[in-house]
């Protein structure tokens, strides 16, 4: 497996995992994790000509502090980090981040791939999009020890906390304020006639276990003339699956070269 090394972006101190050399590839994590845990099954992208470049957010890992998250600065971080130009990948809160960026970017973009963004203005046009919005945001604002209120997050959003060890959760922990005091996912003034009017490829991919996120990703797709994925079973975390979005990744990346015809199965 190819060799990590780590760095410092000069101009915004972000610290970020590099993985391999070819195409730059910037993968951007969600909420309480950090790069190098939440892209690791990604890895192997690094052997086929792509340089994987993984930032931890600010108020993440090995990144500067902050008070909370935000997907605004996360979008400045990002376009630092596109130079001539960068596939996008984004993941829950992190999906942001990467929209923002290619809408600020467009000419540095080669493609943007969400995975179950929260994108949570989106999809409530639908019972199930927008109880998960609501349930999401009961949890935002309950009064709740932050280690209960982690599991009750990750059940929220259809994740399963029993796949989760018990280092990976302590680990999450500390980062549970960082994300309650971030900018919300539904005050996001998303840039969508910009991102719809962009040359680049688009693809919003899904987990397969949540009629809400589903509700989201569709509308979502819809909106910005993305393609559309789902990961049967995933869950939130489609990442982890390994070789089930690394192949509708790698399929995607061609797509601009026309090596594909615009579907991508999962």
């Amino acid at each position: 497996m190819t060799a990590t090394t780590t760095e410092t972006v000069t101009n915004t101190g972000i610290h970020v995992e590099a993985w391999g050399s070819g195409t730059p590839v910037v993968l951007v994590h969600g909420s309480l994790a950090t790069a190098a845990e939440e892209w690791v099954a990604q890895r192997p992208l690094a052997d086929e000509r792509f340089r994987l470049l993984a930032p931890d957010r600010r108020g993440y890992g090995r990144s500067p502090a902050a008070a909370g998250e935000d997907f605004l600065r996360d979008a400045e971080d990002i376009v630092e980090l596109m130079g001539d130009g960068a596939h996008l990948v984004g993941h829950s809160y992190g999906g942001l981040g990467v929209l923002f960026a290619a809408a600020r970017k467009p000419e540095a973009t080669l493609s943007l791939a969400l995975l179950e963004p929260g994108a949570f203005t989106l999809g409530q046009h639908d019972s199930n999009g927008r109880a998960l919005v609501e349930q999401v945001r009961r949890m935002w604002d309950a009064e709740v020890p932050d280690e209960p209120w982690v599991v009750g997050f990750l059940k929220a959003v259809g994740s399963d906390p029993d796949e989760f060890t018990p280092d990976f959760l302590a680990a999450a922990l500390p980062l549970v304020p960082v994300f309650r005091r971030g900018r919300p996912v539904w005050d996001a003034d998303l840039p969508l006639e910009q991102l719809a009017g962009a040359a680049f490829p688009k693809l919003v991919v899904s987990g397969g276990h949540s009629a809400g996120f589903d509700a989201i990703c569709d509308d979502l797709a819809e909106r910005i003339g993305a393609s559309r994925a789902v990961v049967a079973g995933a869950g939130h975390e489609i990442q982890f699956t390994g070789t089930s979005i690394n192949d509708a990744l790698r399929a995607f990346w061609h797509e601009r070269d026309g090596n594909t015809d615009g579907r991508f199965a999962a």
